[in-house]
């Protein structure tokens, strides 16, 4: 199948480790021209030597001017942006009681501000275009609030609100906006999550991964290989009529449809 995506570039944030290299490996290997990016300038000059066209760019997106130093030197490497996937960290763990009106803001300064950022930069170029791809990684969060994950709940759920309302306005214009939700992938991420929930149960964390993975309907994590395909598609030209949703990636282990 031809994702329609060589000569494309794909602007892929986060993309020094898990779900956000995952996917920009794949975008590679369809064709895309790849920005890599994150705090660790050397790993993602690394990973994009390893990539057949490429750039690795340092870059913190939760400053004001990370955002613009971004997209200008992709601009500056490949001459536009067509694909634009968001991705950021989540906040640390906890309950919803303590949290103070700074923890809120921080989390609206990660979770939210950064993409808002970035769309805002790319859009008008592919509007222009009449042809563009906004696929923001988020979480299961957004439509099944996760315990112990209040500030991540809280900053997801306004990030696809804003998506979900972006998504309806620039639709005729050939750019699609949606949502890709993780859930239990074998990333450093659900590592460390599991190592939280499992002190916090008191039991050993490889009883803890144990539990969870039992409880995933398909009996085992995902893989950020397979989460990967998935983003690829719908960042593809393939996924035209496909805008405005919030799609899991997560073995079944959401009760919902």
């Amino acid at each position: 199948m031809d994702l329609g995506l060589r000569g494309r570039t794909a602007l892929v944030c986060a993309s020094t480790a898990g779900l956000g290299e995952a996917t920009a490996r794949t975008l590679a290997a369809e064709g895309a021209r790849v920005v890599i990016s994150g705090r660790r300038g050397e790993l993602a000059k690394s990973i994009a030597a390893e990539l057949p066209d490429a750039i690795g760019v340092e870059v913190d997106l939760t400053t004001p001017d990370g955002p613009a130093a971004l997209v200008a030197a992709a601009i500056e490497a490949f001459g536009r942006i067509d694909v634009l996937v968001t991705n950021s960290p989540g906040p640390a763990p906890g309950g919803s009681v303590d949290i103070a009106d700074q923890d809120i803001v921080a989390a609206m300064e990660s979770l939210v501000l950064p993409h808002q950022r970035l769309v805002s930069l790319v859009l008008p170029g592919m509007r222009e275009r009449r042809w563009g791809r906004i696929l923001a990684i988020a979480s299961v969060g957004v439509v099944a609030p996760i315990p112990s994950l209040a500030l991540s709940n809280i900053g997801r759920a306004a990030l696809g609100g804003y998506l979900k309302t972006l998504a309806t306005e620039v639709a005729r214009d050939g750019v699609t906006v949606n949502l890709l939700l993780p859930g239990r992938i074998a990333t450093e991420r659900t590592r460390q999550m599991n190592t939280f929930r499992a002190e916090r149960e008191g039991v050993s964390v490889e009883e803890f991964a144990a539990q969870a993975q039992a409880a995933i309907p398909v009996g085992r994590y995902g893989t950020p290989t397979e989460f990967g395909a998935f983003a690829a598609f719908l960042c593809s030209d393939l996924a035209s009529y496909v805008t405005g949703t919030a799609l899991r990636c997560d073995g079944g282990v959401v009760p919902t449809l």
